[in-house]
């Protein structure tokens, strides 16, 4: 199974960590497996970018990016090269390295 390494983050994961998940598992999936919820506003539907995540190391084993992520991550805060929506990134064999952005597109918080 492929490690995800969590950068640390203030709110979701403040000491950083490093989960597992099986192939074929969502970024986000993971993440909130492993009770680090990061946000996703839109139950992991590829409708906002709330669940956006920076792949520092990895990108490109995960699954390709369709034209509806492509179009949603023009809006995501903190846009670089390497991001993706964690829920529709898809985890292969090799392991990752993952930054949660400080901030999302989102003005109040969803607890779910």
């Amino acid at each position: 199974m492929p490690i995800i390494k969590i950068l640390p983050h203030p709110e979701y994961c403040p000491q950083g960590a490093e989960i597992t998940a099986p192939a074929g598992t969502s970024i986000c999936e993971a993440l909130l497996d492993n009770k680090i919820n990061i946000e996703h506003a839109c139950d992991m539907s590829c409708a906002c970018t709330t669940c956006h995540v920076i792949v520092r190391e990895g990108f490109n084993s995960l699954n390709e990016l369709d034209e509806s992520e492509e179009d949603l991550l023009d809006r995501a805060w903190g846009l670089e090269p390497n991001s993706r929506l964690s829920c529709q990134a898809l985890l292969a064999q090799k392991d990752l390295t993952v930054e949660i952005p400080k901030y999302s597109i989102n003005h109040a918080k969803e607890i779910h």
